[in-house]
């Protein structure tokens, strides 16, 4: 049973890495290249900077908790592909190589790398979890999925806030806006820091024009969209101790189907 799970992991996590670099890294070439991937992959491999220590310790924080969930849910978070394989990937190519059109940018180069990577990610989680007693998954419940969540809700904000005010002035201002607002509307700064250190580098590199005008009226729709789906208006409201209109109301009411 061990050796079957092993023999399937190897292929299924290879399959799967080889898509995963490949697709991130054809990301960099669009639009003149269809790419394939999240976009918060893309702000997130460009967050480390090229940097192979970064990259490692970005997919290492994830990797806890998506060890935690396969060993205690049996079964695998997002983080595995979106986060994990393509950062420890780019981090491999980088070691001995820091130029990112021969390293993180490079299709061929990481849908390899990624791939490697992906056969020895896929096949320790999914063996490991199919070793572990039924005991000890409750041990990892109490213990290691709460120790998880404390690292990526509290300890990686304040690791990208930090990276951002280093980035600079603009970086550090819009991403202390968008992660403040991602913090209320969403639960996680995260994604409104990513998206503020793209903006920001975005204005330093080739100020206000059409690329990034596009870019914040996206973003700005992202969170208005995010906090009205959310209800966040609604609870403003209620912060303030103030009535909720029946027309909003209403509008939530029809759209969440009431």
């Amino acid at each position: 049973m061990f050796l079957i799970i092993l023999i399937k992991s190897l292929i299924i996590g290879g399959l799967v890495g080889f898509g995963v670099g490949a697709g991130a890294a054809r990301m960099f070439h669009a639009p003149t290249i269809q790419g394939m991937g999240a976009f918060r992959t893309l702000g997130e491999l460009n967050s480390c900077e090229g940097d192979p220590a970064s990259h490692f310790s970005f997919g290492l924080g994830f990797f806890f908790n998506a060890w935690a969930s396969s060993v205690a849910a049996g079964s695998f978070t997002q983080d595995v592909d979106h986060r994990i394989i393509p950062h420890w990937g780019a981090a491999v190519l980088m070691i001995k190589n820091r130029r990112l059109d021969q390293t993180m940018h490079d299709p061929r180069r990481m849908a390899i790398a990624c791939g490697i990577i992906g056969m020895v990610v896929v096949a320790f989680l999914n063996s490991t979890a199919s070793a572990v007693p039924a005991a000890l998954q409750v041990t990892a419940v109490k213990v290691l999925v709460p120790a998880a969540n404390i690292l990526v809700n509290t300890v990686m904000p304040v690791i990208f806030w930090l990276a951002a005010i280093d980035a600079g002035k603009r970086s550090g201002f819009w991403a202390t806006i968008f992660g403040g607002l991602a913090q209320l509307i969403m639960g996680n700064a995260v994604p409104g820091l990513v998206l503020g250190i793209l903006i920001g580098k975005g204005v330093e590199e080739g100020g206000w024009n059409k690329i990034t005008g596009i870019m914040m009226t996206a973003i700005v729709a992202l969170f208005v969209l995010s906090g009205f789906f959310r209800g966040f208006d609604m609870k403003m409201l209620q912060s303030f101790s103030l009535g909720v209109p029946g027309w909003l109301d209403a509008i939530h009411n029809q759209l969440s189907g009431k």
